[in-house]
């Protein structure tokens, strides 16, 4: 590997039984533990957000940006969309996911490619977040998110 190459960690679960896979295969990543990341994440992204907003004032004449202004708006969902990318793509786990102890890879076992982060991204922001619910009624603990972008998340002993 080159001089600043990211190592992606293996999606793979440690190596168990296969009862004990099967259990936590069907178990997947509860919704408690997902709210708990993303809340997680939400803390860090707002102070990420206000950075930006302070890099952005200058270019606004130094005043407080109006709800009518869409680029600021769009801005900040990009900006929200490049962080949670980023992560994903580069070992899998946002600082949330990462304290929780979660890993988000492709359903083959590899890393999640960028076209899959879109996907996963557009469809939480559609169903306002409530595709995580689905973990429920899913027979693989699987949220909405999950199954539209193929992607699995795991969860690391």
């Amino acid at each position: 590997m080159g001089k600043g190459t990211i190592q992606h960690a293996p999606c793979r679960l440690p190596r168990m039984t296969r009862q004990e896979g099967r259990e936590r295969e069907g178990r997947g990543v509860g919704v408690c533990r997902r709210v708990m990341a993303w809340v997680y994440d939400t803390v860090l992204l707002i102070g990420v957000l206000f950075a930006a907003t302070a890099l952005l004032l200058p270019f606004n004449g130094g005043e407080a940006f109006q709800p009518g202004q869409r680029l600021y708006s769009v801005t900040l969902f990009g900006l929200i969309f490049l962080y949670l990318g980023w992560f994903w793509t580069h070992g899998g786990q946002t600082p949330g996911m990462r304290a929780w102890r979660i890993r988000l890879c492709a359903e083959g076992g590899g890393p999640v490619a960028w076209s899959q982060c879109a996907v996963r991204f557009l469809s939480a922001v559609l169903t306002l977040g409530l595709g995580t619910l689905w973990v429920w009624f899913d027979a693989g603990g699987r949220s909405v998110q999950d199954r539209v972008s193929h992607t699995v998340l795991r969860h690391e002993s």
